[in-house]
């Protein structure tokens, strides 16, 4: 097996979208990852994605961001605005897992700190695992804790899930519910399609953890970059803070900017079914590996200019290409939360009190709007347990001078 690696832009979209070069990003965390809808392939893939997809439909996404996120928020943020600091990686993780468990299908009945940490704890555990070929502890330690993390998961969450989810479907069956009755989630859908999908509890299991890691992992890790991206900007162009205050639809742009520099997995990994000859002329053998640099791609200089690894919320994106650029993917496995994160494009004439702006914008707004600032005496710090450039610790303060009015 040899290696190829690919950085331009349109070599790494050509990768991305390529029928005949399949997911190989995950296998060495397949002890979460196994056939799972990211690392699937073929009809497999095909059919479950189109399953699953039934929950994510623009409405869905639109419901979340106006109805379920607000409240979600509010409650999450409530301790670290009384307390008037916060880890924002922690709290980054406590506001977007109760989003990701909502939509995954995960009841959380009590809705404590405790129940928070618990299922946090195993979220961690599941980050890990999926990001094993980036992690730099023994893999062998990781695996092991993961496996008895998603023991736990099924025992204190999941089962519990399943169980008032068959109670709700035996009713709608019997006709004592509607369809507007039943939970409009991943895990309805699944348990509603089982006779189709054949999914053991095992693989059912993997799936819904792997919407949790997944769904928290890469929206915590996005919010920490973007607050920072516009925190260290603004402190050189303070015209633009008072821009973000009142023009959503900028703030919005500058989130764009940030995913661009920090996609949540930096490269993607595929394997060639059969013989592929890439757009570059890059002759690619049945079995090699394809590493497709998406960081690379997304800091282009004949793309995105001579500052392409710069933050810019003034930059003009070249027709053809995305705010930001290849960091949802593309093709078949492109990020089925992508309208959920990073919102809607909007048009010349977009309505800022209608438009639809996702919910890493909301949290940012939201921290800005409380006087979010880093903490001069305890500096952000980046993760050592990964190779993966994130945030391991970001200290900030809620300067209520800073609040805005």
């Amino acid at each position: 097996m040899k290696e190829i690696r690919v950085s331009s832009v349109e070599e790494v979209a050509e990768v991305l979208r390529h029928p005949d070069l399949a997911q190989a990003l995950y296998d060495e965390g397949a002890v979460i990852m196994d056939k799972v809808l990211l690392t699937l392939h073929g009809e497999e893939h095909r059919k479950r994605r189109m399953l699953e997809l039934r929950v994510f439909r623009r409405d869905f996404f639109r419901y979340y961001e106006n109805e379920v996120f607000p409240p979600t928020l509010e409650q999450t943020m409530a301790p670290a605005l009384a307390a008037g600091n916060a880890d924002l990686v922690d709290l980054g993780y406590r506001v977007t897992m109760n989003l990701t468990a909502d939509f995954a299908g995960i009841d959380r009945p009590r809705r404590d700190a405790g129940e928070t940490r618990e299922l946090l704890d195993l979220v961690h555990t599941f980050s890990e695992g999926a990001t094993l070929v980036h992690s730099t502890r023994d893999r062998d330690e990781v695996r092991s804790e993961v496996r008895d993390a998603l023991v736990r998961f099924d025992a204190t969450f999941l089962a519990p899930s399943v169980a008032r989810r068959a109670h709700l479907l035996q009713e709608f069956e019997a006709g004592r519910r509607g369809e507007d009755g039943l939970p409009r989630d991943v895990l309805m859908v699944l348990l509603r399609n089982e006779d189709k999908l054949e999914l053991s509890r095992e693989l059912l299991r993997r799936e819904i953890a792997f919407y949790l890691q997944a769904g928290s992992h890469s929206t915590a890790n996005s919010t920490v970059h973007a607050l920072h991206e516009i925190l260290s900007w603004v402190d050189g162009t303070p015209a633009d803070l008072a821009r973000i205050r009142t023009d959503p639809l900028f703030l919005q742009r500058c989130i764009h900017e940030s995913l661009r520099l920090h996609p949540a997995s930096p490269v993607s990994w595929r394997k060639a079914m059969r013989p592929v000859t890439l757009c570059g002329g890059s002759p690619v053998g049945a079995g090699d590996r394809v590493v497709a640099d998406l960081a690379a791609a997304n800091r282009q200089t004949a793309s995105f200019g001579e500052d392409a690894a710069s933050f810019n919320p003034h930059r003009p994106i070249p027709p053809g290409l995305m705010p930001w650029g290849q960091t949802f993917g593309g093709g078949l496995h492109a990020c089925l939360g992508r309208e959920l994160d990073g919102g809607v494009l909007p048009r010349a004439d977009a309505d800022p009190a209608a438009h639809q702006y996702g919910v890493i914008t909301l949290f940012v707004r939201r921290l800005l709007a409380e006087g979010a600032r880093r903490d001069p005496a305890d500096p952000p710090t980046p993760a050592t347990h990964t190779e993966r450039p994130n945030w391991g610790r970001y200290p900030i303060l809620f300067d209520r001078s800073l609040r805005w009015q």
